[in-house]
């Protein structure tokens, strides 16, 4: 006879979502704190619901990306600002610069190509209690790790 699954009164789901969304805010304050500057040959490609609660982006790229956008931190970016539940930066588009804010919680994937280092989060499954990303420990390793928790 095979048990039932017992529903979890600890919220594993939210917990993890918003540890490894801590390695996005960690990893991004590390870029701040080389004033703006990858390391070696690191890179960060990084891709949001555009339509995501506090995505500020133009209306144009609002219209040419309609639910999702990669952005690539390389070499042609400044001003990276790195919040407690977002971060900004200035990016150029048909050689326009433009400020973008993006929140980690509309975050859907994070990958640093040159490590072989990458997450991916469903923004639209879980909701965070406590959005502080850069604030707490975390690191990576070569692994992508997928984090598809669907709720019940």
């Amino acid at each position: 006879m095979k048990k039932a699954p017992v529903e979890s009164l600890i919220p594993y789901d939210s917990i993890v979502q918003e540890a490894l969304l801590t390695v996005v805010g960690r990893s991004l304050k590390e870029v701040e704190k080389r004033g703006g500057t990858l390391p070696g040959d690191h890179h960060f490609y990084i891709t949001f619901k555009t339509l995501g609660e506090g995505v500020i982006i133009p209306d144009h790229l609002a219209k040419r990306f309609p639910e999702e956008m990669t952005i690539v931190l390389q070499n042609k970016f400044s001003d990276l600002k790195v919040g407690p539940d977002s971060f900004s930066v200035r990016l150029s588009f048909s050689n326009m610069p433009t400020v973008i804010t993006v929140p980690y919680l509309s975050i859907t994937a994070f990958m640093d190509p040159s490590v072989d280092f990458g997450l991916q989060f469903e923004t639209d499954e879980i909701e965070i209690e406590r959005r502080t990303p850069a604030s707490a420990g975390g690191n990576g390793d070569d692994n992508v790790i997928d984090v598809d928790f669907k709720r019940r």
